[in-house]
């Protein structure tokens, strides 16, 4: 049905040629918008509404004391909370200020933009639900031994003195009464999420239809050749200076995978640029000093790319 209406929208009403470049991507750009969108409303509706089940002044009691179980929990809590009113930073924040251990709260600053609601329903879409399972395994993978990795570094002493509004603070703890208004909760922020990602989701399909109808595959290929080894080092590096939501980076890294990246090598790309960008560095400079920036950035770093040579060599394996 979906496909059908973009036919008509493409060839019939704005009477682009079938056979033409512009024709198939205005098709997919239709397309892909139309989907992407629509799927990100519906699940973002059903996981807030599940999300006020979940108070976060019961956070700290579940994390702290378990060993690794705290990461996992802190990585798990960051999956399942999206970029909403209560971001990754403030939050990320206030757990410091609550006295969550330095890295059960990296642990959850570095899965929280990595793995959301929103992420997994367009991989779902695009790559299918094993390489989403995967994706998913892996991201929290990094989120708990990265932030074991610095946990262990003791990099306290590096953090600046900071405070977070109240009124961000007082933002995240709402009590909910009844079905209705957690339903109007989930209504509203998938609103809110849609409304604040739709121009990224536009443009990540729109640049990813003209790579998709305009850039030869042999010359993608060519490329990933001559940099096979490197391939994965590369993107990672690429992503990181990037700004930009993941909403806009998946279709991208689809449709560089369809012209000939490997899967790891796309995923890794896509993965730099959700948690890492030259803005979250800036952003947190407000709270720790450059030497414990550059030790989270540099061992994330390191767990994307690892994890894009994990795919790689799962893709080979199984093709």
């Amino acid at each position: 049905m979906l496909q059908l209406t973009s036919d008509w929208l493409t060839y019939s009403f704005l009477k682009f040629d079938p056979l033409s470049r512009i024709g198939r991507a205005v098709n997919f750009f239709i397309y892909d918008s139309i989907k992407i969108l629509f799927l990100l409303f519906a699940m973002i509706t059903v996981i807030g509404f599940l999300r006020t089940f979940l108070p976060q002044h019961k956070v700290k009691e579940w994390l702290i004391g378990k060993g690794i179980l705290g990461n996992f929990l802190a990585s798990l809590f960051g999956a399942v909370t999206p970029f909403c009113s209560c971001s990754s930073i403030p939050l990320f924040i206030s757990f410091l200020e609550g006295g969550i251990p330095l890295g059960l709260t990296f642990s959850f600053l570095i899965t929280s933009p990595l793995i959301n609601e929103y992420l997994v329903v367009l991989m779902i879409g695009f790559f299918g639900w094993k390489v989403t399972l995967a994706y998913v395994i892996s991201g929290m993978s990094i989120g708990v031994v990265a932030g074991i990795i610095l946990g262990k570094m003791k990099l306290e002493k590096y953090i600046e003195k900071d405070i977070v509004p109240e009124s961000e603070k007082e933002a995240c703890v709402i009590e909910y009464k009844g079905i209705k208004q957690r339903m109007y909760f989930g209504i509203k922020e998938a609103g809110y999420i849609v409304k604040k990602l739709w121009v990224w989701v536009l443009a990540g399909v729109g640049l990813g239809a003209i790579i998709h109808n305009y850039v030869p595959q042999e010359a993608v290929q060519s490329l990933v050749a001559k940099t096979e080894l490197f391939s994965v080092p590369i993107a990672t590096l690429i992503g990181i200076p990037m700004y930009g939501s993941c909403a806009a980076i998946i279709p991208i890294a689809v449709v560089l995978f369809q012209k000939g990246f490997p899967l790891g090598t796309a995923l890794a790309f896509m993965m730099a640029v959700a948690a890492l960008s030259l803005p979250e560095a800036v952003m947190l400079r407000r709270i720790m000093k450059l030497r414990l920036i550059a030790a989270f950035f540099g061992i994330t770093a390191l767990g994307i790319i690892f994890t894009g040579y994990l795919f790689n060599v799962l893709q080979k394996v199984l093709t």
